[in-house]
């Protein structure tokens, strides 16, 4: 039997680290989106949240 490597390489590490980086850009960008959040969040009830004068 041959001796095998237990881990991957540097080059398949950040290949790997790329496509997560990747999604993980994608999803936050779609989460974070100011248009939608816009649009999804619920109307302002007016007033002051504080109670303070103003």
């Amino acid at each position: 039997m041959k001796n095998q490597k237990k881990g991957i390489t540097r080059k398949e590490a950040i290949k790997k680290m790329g496509k997560y980086a990747a999604i993980t850009a994608v999803g936050t960008y779609t989460i974070l989106n100011p248009l939608k959040a816009q649009v999804t969040s619920p109307p302002d009830p007016g007033g002051d949240p504080l109670g303070v004068g103003g």
